[in-house]
């Protein structure tokens, strides 16, 4: 079960996103009461179900005597990281630290990501999703995936 899709959502007035149901069914699939970890990356948010954020966070503590710009990266992803389950109605509470991150205002571009979901400014997200994809649609084909549309 993966996230995918692109939606437009409403925050209400006390910073909380109704999720997609889809999203939740995954979220209750993979993490016990739909747990999930939000976090900044990106200049989005980024959200994982619990399971998988406890994978990632295991990894990352597992590096030895990490550089300089992967302590920073470390204290943004880590240190931006907030646990939280949705509520009985499917939403989660975005906290101000986080809304004023990835630049939320009242309404976030909700994108599916395979294994992770993030929330957008549509703004932000906008000029990522014009530019040319050339080199990757390469990249792909070097690697062995054949994407023909």
């Amino acid at each position: 079960m993966y996230f995918r899709g692109r939606s437009t959502r409403s925050l209400d007035a006390k910073g909380r996103l109704m999720l997609p149901p889809e999203f939740r069914e995954i979220l209750l699939a993979r993490s016990k009461e739909g747990q999930l970890v939000l976090t900044t990356l990106d200049d989005c948010v980024y959200g994982f179900p619990w399971p998988d954020w406890q994978d990632f966070e295991d990894k990352i503590n597992r590096m030895k005597t990490p550089d300089r710009a992967f302590r920073n990266f470390r204290r943004l992803v880590l240190g931006g990281a907030e646990i939280m389950t949705a509520d009985g109605q499917g939403r989660i509470r975005l906290s101000r630290d986080l809304s004023q991150y990835a630049g939320l205002g009242r309404d976030a571009v909700l994108v599916g990501q395979g294994a992770h979901f993030e929330l957008w400014n549509a703004e932000r997200l906008a000029p990522a999703l014009a530019q040319s994809f050339d080199e990757v649609a390469q990249s792909m084909a070097n690697s062995g995936i054949d994407f023909v549309f």
